[in-house]
């Protein structure tokens, strides 16, 4: 019992010295504010809204339907991960890519990090965008595509504000697996903040962050998320960039702790008025999907499954921008924002 004791005291010991090196190391080494290059091209703007200052990329003609472009909420989550469709659709649309509260070049302020606080941020933008491409009446609802976590933040907005959103596309959206409930409190989440206050604690705050957000974590998370090891190295280096700036922890440490995930995302989704666009990939560690069936029969929405991993667009945008283009004609039509069609080319629908 005695060598007992005296083996897990010096394991205990040594756990110790490797933490308190490491926040040695970190604070010494590992630098705080790295140079942040654009992550998209075009112009880049800021406004201010209800959810603090936040940054936007613009691009394209100034004529035809706005298309808004929202990044996944992740470790090191940032507008890269739209960069494809950016470029794809920058030649021939306007074209806008928010970054939201907590990433990019947007205020990281240390707040709670809500949906509603995301979702206001996603309004703001919206609101923005239809003033600057207001016609005779002072209105052109937006098309709007989100991935993962953001899609329930886009879900939200359109739900309370349908008039600024012609359309929402959900592409490897969250709330579609078996652990979310069918109902929920209205405005409830999944937030732990004992577990937020124990990440936040000064002394380990930024070791932890940092250990999260190094490059081979980083590289290990993608590979989660593409389901293999084929990823993008560009994202790997901006993502490793991006989690190094002041205050590049505050929203992580939310997401981590539950504070962005909404309890009563079932109710948003099938309150949705506006025409739904939703795709996901087959590979991964994302990929429960099995709420999904209760959704494809639904007035106005499109379900399709590509097998790809999280970030579709990253592996075939080819066929990606094909079959979100085939829906957004069938917008255009007159009539159209109600109607449903079959699977385009190498995709097939869900169910």
């Amino acid at each position: 019992m005695f060598w007992a004791l005296m083996a897990f005291a010096a394991f205990a010991v040594l756990v110790g010295l490797v933490v308190l090196g490491w926040i040695a190391y970190c604070g010494i080494f590992i630098p705080r504010q790295m140079p942040l290059p654009p992550a998209l091209s075009g112009k880049r703007e800021e406004l201010d809204t209800p959810a603090g200052r936040v940054s936007y990329y613009r691009a394209g003609p100034p004529a035809g339907r706005p298309l808004l472009l929202i990044h996944s909420v992740n470790a090191a989550g940032s507008a890269y991960e739209v960069l494809p469709l950016f470029d794809q659709y920058g030649g021939r649309r306007p074209v806008y890519a928010l970054e939201l509260p907590g990433f990019g070049f947007s205020a990281r302020d240390n707040r709670p990090y809500t949906p509603r606080l995301m979702t206001d941020a996603i309004i703001a933008m919206a609101r923005e965008i239809t003033r600057l491409h207001g016609g005779p009446d002072g209105t052109v609802p937006v098309d709007a595509l989100a991935l993962s976590l953001s899609s329930e933040f886009l879900a939200r907005a359109a739900m309370e504000q349908p008039d600024l959103f012609r359309s929402v596309a959900f592409v490897s959206p969250t709330g579609f697996n078996r652990s979310t409930p069918e109902q929920a409190p209205a405005g409830s989440t999944r937030a732990m903040p004992g577990l937020r206050r124990a990440l936040t604690l000064p002394i380990w705050r930024r070791a932890l962050f940092a250990a999260l957000t190094s490059r081979p974590s980083i590289r290990f998370f993608l590979e989660k998320t593409w389901g293999g090891k084929s990823i993008d190295e560009g994202m790997v280096t901006y993502d490793y960039a991006t989690a190094h700036q002041p205050g590049a922890e505050h929203a992580p440490y939310c997401f981590v702790s539950g504070y962005l995930f909404s309890r009563d995302i079932r109710a948003i989704y099938r309150a949705l008025s506006c025409p739904v666009w939703m795709l996901h990939g087959t590979r991964g560690d994302f990929v429960d999907y099995s709420g999904a069936p209760a959704f494809k029969d639904r007035p106005g929405w499109e379900i399709h499954i590509l097998e790809t991993g999280a970030l579709p667009h990253f592996e075939r945008l080819e066929v990606f921008a094909h079959a979100y283009d085939a829906f957004c004609s069938k917008l255009d039509a007159p009539g159209g924002s109600r109607i449903a069609s079959g699977p385009e080319a190498a995709l097939r629908p869900h169910g």
